[in-house]
């Protein structure tokens, strides 16, 4: 018997909710059903919205509770949540206070895995940082499995998982507020102000966060950005004896760091080059943050040649600063994974002329910006926005703030800078694109980095990616 089906053991007496029928869940609904497990899915969506697979659940004996009700009568033993419903929310915490056992899958991957884990969190740059280092890691270990909030549920993975083997997970901090166990190799890209909308206050946000490394043992390593206030101060709480830190800007004792343009492994203050930062395959400064926190992740574990090579061939991942095409002498970015104005500014800054790579000169960029609000202000996205963008063009329910952080920006309006003209309203997405399209002359770049979520149109900014791609390839 493998280790998920004796895990899966314990719940056949039991009664289980899954709530959302989502990416995450729908591998652990298939399993519980399986194993014989009395199983309840609750989902927002209608029947029709789920389609074939509310059959295919019914079919396999899953009880369904579907639409605005999907909550009600919350009674069965164990709650899988969907890392998108707050433990905060009153149906949840009526069900736990009856009795309840509240988890999730991630939760539950993390308890039987047999394999070493690393994880990353971060307000930016997570999901690249996630996939350089199982990139790194493949070039050296045999199994390396990726996933978590990057889009592959693991759990249904684990018996194929041995002792020796490898997991890379990135974690948000929806999935990591009720997680009381941390992973092996913890990393935390950076904080800063994001998923307000859903967070009661930045200190909760934070303190999420924190799960990433606060249950971890004296023989684990955790790496922070000591460039970043709070991530700096984690550091004074963290319970491994190895903690680690990243710095473009400040040389330090242990971890990886910048200096002159060349990227430094430190242990003791003994140091050693890793690589010039100019070396890197993908662009941007964030780029080079995000490589020196993966470098700090294996460091010791993989050799620097392995380093340097991954980063010299490493192209990126889908909806990341991915260029679709290039027509007619203009490049066409889609960056939708940047879905706040921090993650914004730094795809616009990777695509604009940098100390380590000019990827195209000043004032070429076409932006399509706005979505669905998150509760973060676009105070510096606007000043990003005046400082280094050609023309805006703006869709979805944020058009108004953002352009009014336009507006209220310094240098709006001057002379030879950019003003109310360059400005672009759209109603639909799919005409934001090709208003885009039709500002830029060659040599200039179309670029997707919209600030928000998708959610007032698309279901997540993969779909919101996908959709951009067409557009463009139907050009």
């Amino acid at each position: 018997m493998g280790i998920l089906d004796n895990y899966l053991k314990r719940y056949k007496e039991k009664r289980v909710a899954v709530i959302g029928a989502g990416v995450s869940n729908t591998p652990l609904i298939g399993l519980l059903l399986d194993a014989g497990v009395s199983t309840t899915v609750r989902d927002k969506r209608l029947r029709e919205e789920l389609g074939e697979v509310a059959e295919s659940f019914e079919k396999s004996g899953a009880k369904l509770r579907l639409g605005e009700d999907y909550l009600k009568e919350l009674t069965e033993d164990i709650i899988f949540r969907t890392p998108g419903l707050m433990p905060t929310n009153t149906h949840i915490r009526e069900a736990v206070a009856r009795g309840a056992v509240l988890t999730s899958e991630m939760e539950v991957f993390f308890e039987i895995c047999p394999c070493k884990i690393i994880a990353v969190t971060g307000s930016d740059g997570k999901t690249t940082t996630t996939s350089i280092i199982a990139e790194l890691l493949k070039k050296e270990y045999p199994h390396v499995y990726l996933g978590g909030n990057i889009g592959t549920p693991l759990l249904s993975k684990v018996d194929d998982m041995n002792r020796g083997d490898i997991a890379v997970v990135e974690l948000s901090s929806f999935q990591l507020i009720t997680m009381k166990k941390s992973p092996n190799i913890a990393v935390v890209t950076n904080l800063s102000p994001n998923h307000l909308d859903v967070h009661n206050d930045m200190d909760e946000y934070i303190e999420a966060k924190s799960n990433i490394f606060m249950h971890q043992t004296s023989f684990d390593r955790v790496v922070f950005n000591y460039d970043n206030e709070i991530t700096r101060n984690y550091a004074k709480n963290a319970p491994a004896d190895e903690v680690l830190f990243f710095s473009r800007k400040s040389i330090v004792e242990n971890g990886v760091y910048l200096q002159d343009g060349t990227i430094y492994e430190s242990f003791k203050g003994a140091k050693a080059p890793i690589m010039k930062a100019d070396e890197i395959e993908l662009p941007g400064v964030h780029n080079v943050e995000n490589y020196m926190a993966a470098f700090a992740a294996v460091m010791g574990i993989l050799s620097h040649e392995t380093m340097r090579y991954t980063a010299m061939s490493f192209k990126g991942v889908p909806h990341r600063l991915e260029l679709v095409r290039e027509l007619d002498g203009v490049k066409y970015y889609n960056d939708s994974i940047a879905s706040s104005p921090s993650r914004a500014i730094a795809g616009i800054r990777a695509l604009s002329a940098s100390e380590y790579k000019t990827v195209a000169g000043d004032r070429n960029i076409i932006l399509i910006a706005g979505g669905q609000d998150k509760g973060i202000p676009f105070d510096e996205f606007g000043a990003e926005i005046v400082k280094s963008i050609k023309e805006l063009v703006l869709t979805g329910v944020t058009v108004g703030q953002i352009r009014e952080a336009v507006e209220n920006a310094e240098g709006f309006g001057e002379r030879n800078s950019f003003d109310e003209s360059r400005i672009h309203m759209c109603d639909k997405f799919e005409d934001a694109v090709t208003t885009a399209a039709k500002l830029a002359n060659e040599g200039d770049i179309v670029l997707l980095s919209p600030a928000c979520t998708s959610f007032y149109k698309f279901r997540n900014f993969e779909e919101r990616g996908r959709v951009f791609k067409e557009i463009v390839d139907g050009l």
